[in-house]
């Protein structure tokens, strides 16, 4: 009977085992054994599992019957991972079956969330303090100082036009999380993207001292894609340029097309925009975006940066089956690098049907 144990749990794509009325482990398949350690044939189940809730839950059903569920947590090498475990009776062989499914995505979404909330009310309440303070003292002690007044109203504003941002940037992450499964359907001409973001920007980087340079040519580069959500990708990483790396003097945007891109395993486009300030260290790289990261916590939020662009930039771009690629150096610049694909280009045959 014991072979025929051993059959059943190998059938199941889950790791399992069994535990017969003695409290050993009588049967389990390759999957459990990789998981919990080899050699757990006929050994008592508290010296091979060592984890109390689980524990119990398996001494409930031996004297009950009934099933239960327990966490096992263990480690795969790379990151800690969490099993949700069934233990169920097999009356007619009076053995309990153990099932561990992992959930370790279920926990790190949870986390996610949870980190997400944190994060969104830490944003919120440093300006909300802020006004309510200023709205208390406009109240009382600056009632009649109208200088106070004044300067108190300029502060007030602008935190309530960060709070404002705020809510625009998790409106907009929202909206293209949404649609991120969605591919576009549209053709747009990049060149004419990349145009407009540059003559938007004109003012903002004129006031920043920085010269923009355009290195693409008037030749439309067609592709299929969102025109709106593109233009929210470039405006955002050269607007980043301009403000972070004003020092650089200068931020370029240029385009390079080529017949097949080996991340893409197609036809593709590489967009850089490349600042010339002082860089990003490196351990800042992998993480830059994460919601609400940020490499300079104090100077994002005193240019008035969310900490949500790159975040919204990255589904943007896995939108549109895209990649982003950062390269920095610290004192020699950053280039943020968007490849897309480009769209069939119909052949003079297909046109003519």
């Amino acid at each position: 009977m014991r072979r025929s144990f051993s059959e059943y749990l190998a059938a199941l794509p889950l790791p399992a085992l069994m535990i017969d009325g003695s409290e050993r482990i009588v049967a389990a398949n390759d999957e459990a054994t990789a998981l919990i350690g080899r050699g757990i044939i006929g050994r008592n189940f508290v010296t091979m599992l060592r984890q109390p809730g689980l524990i119990d839950a398996i001494e409930a059903v031996l004297s009950d019957s009934r099933p239960r569920t327990a966490a096992y947590l263990a480690n795969d090498g790379v990151q800690d991972t969490t099993f949700q475990v069934s233990a169920r009776v097999i009356a007619a062989e009076n053995v309990i079956l153990l099932c561990f499914l992992d959930v370790t995505h279920l926990e790190q979404a949870g986390q996610m969330r949870r980190d997400f909330v944190a994060n969104v009310s830490h944003e919120l309440r440093t300006p909300l303090t802020a006004l309510m303070g200023f709205i208390e003292t406009l109240r009382g002690p600056a009632r009649e100082d109208a200088a106070a007044r004044d300067r108190f109203l300029d502060i007030m504003e602008g935190e309530a036009g960060r709070m404002n941002r705020l809510v625009g940037d998790l409106l907009s992450l929202s909206r293209v999380e949404g649609d991120e499964r969605v591919r576009p359907r549209d053709e747009v001409d990049l060149t004419e993207i990349l145009s407009s973001v540059l003559r938007t920007l004109k003012p903002l980087a004129a006031d920043a001292d920085v010269v923009l340079e355009a290195g693409f040519g008037e030749a439309p580069i067609k592709m299929m894609g969102d025109a709106d959500q593109l233009m929210q990708v470039f405006t955002n990483l050269v607007e980043n340029a301009i403000k972070y790396a004003a020092s650089g003097k200068r931020v370029r945007l240029e385009t390079e097309t080529v017949a097949r891109e080996p991340s893409l395993r197609a036809a593709g486009v590489r967009v850089r925009v490349i600042d010339y300030g002082p860089g990003v260290d490196a351990v800042h790289l992998p993480r830059l975006t994460e919601r609400f990261y940020r490499a300079d916590s104090h100077r994002s939020r005193a240019l008035g940066g969310t900490g949500l662009g790159l975040a919204i930039v990255k589904h943007i771009i896995n939108r549109h089956r895209g990649r982003l690629r950062v390269d920095s150096e610290l004192g020699a610049g950053t280039c943020f690098t968007v490849i897309l694909p480009l769209s069939a280009v119909p052949s003079p045959s297909q046109s003519a049907v």
